[in-house]
């Protein structure tokens, strides 16, 4: 298994690094007319240590060869994926304000021919997990020290396609690739649980050969660096899934735990709020 450091970054920069994500989710879906706001507030502490702690990306270089692979198997929270990158210096910032606008290289979904540090492209759910079994095999065969890591949502666990790369990753011993499973009970038709039962999950993945790390938490940053450190950096030979149990729409309390807001548009009255609420909050 690759293994390589974290780097030191305080609570407190992450929290507003995940609060980065929020206010621009707000402020993009606001742009477009309609935005996953649900999707992207819960992955946002994961991406938040992912980027800025764990994985080891080049801005200036972004098909530097070894550098760590993160595919959103989950692609409509791009917009949540998008901020972040221009943060880091992937794209000037000016391209945000373009978001979904007639010849933005920001879509929807992330396209990898447009989009500088997106890995690979997503439209509908369920690939990005096969093509990072692949991508991990490869970079194992050339000795690159790079890690691969998938994020998926708890709805695209019912897509068969997951559990063929699961077994293929298992079979093969990718130890250099993770997934995690952004589970946070809600999705465009409701509970993916009674949209389509998934759960145990934890047993399921461990059936197919993987590791299971689950994160009860999966917004409190102690959690969720101990969870990634685990999947990212720790020995075995086996590839490894972290079930991190968030909340849909976390940061803003009318959005929180409803899979209403999977899916929306804000009003001016909403909007103002859902900015305070998330300047204020102290999640992590």
């Amino acid at each position: 298994m690759p293994s390589r450091p974290l780097r030191n970054v305080s609570k407190d920069d992450l929290k507003e690094k995940a609060r980065l994500i929020r206010r621009d989710t707000v402020r993009l879906t606001d742009i477009c007319g309609s935005g996953h706001y649900g999707s992207s507030f819960s992955m946002a502490e994961l991406v938040a240590s992912l980027y800025f702690q764990f994985l080891h990306v080049r801005p200036e270089d972004p098909k530097w060869a070894d550098r760590d692979r993160f595919l959103l198997g989950k692609g409509h929270a791009a917009i949540g994926l998008y901020p972040v990158l221009a943060d880091l210096g992937f794209f000037p910032k000016s391209w945000l304000d373009s978001y979904t606008r007639l010849n933005s290289p920001l879509g929807d979904h992330p396209d990898v021919k447009k989009v500088p540090g997106a890995d690979f492209s997503s439209g509908s759910i369920g690939h990005n997990l096969s093509v990072s079994v692949g991508m991990a095999l490869g970079l194992r065969l050339k000795g690159s020290p790079a890690r691969v890591v998938c994020m998926m949502g708890d709805g695209e666990q019912t897509e068969g396609q997951i559990w063929e790369a699961a077994i293929s990753g298992a079979h093969w011993g990718l130890s250099n690739l993770i997934g995690i499973v952004d589970i946070n009970g809600a999705g465009s038709d409701g509970d993916p649980q009674e949209t389509m039962r998934t759960e145990p999950l934890a047993e399921k993945w461990r059936a197919f050969g993987w590791e299971v790390i689950v994160l009860e938490d999966g917004h409190d940053f102690d959690q969720v660096q101990d969870a990634l450190n685990r999947a990212l950096n720790g020995p075995g030979e086996a590839p490894r899934c972290v079930l991190a149990y968030t909340v849909a729409g976390k940061g803003v309390s009318f959005m929180e735990g409803t899979w209403q807001w999977h899916l929306g548009y804000l009003g001016p009255k909403d909007l103002e709020r859902a900015y305070a609420e998330i300047q204020a909050g102290d999640i992590g």
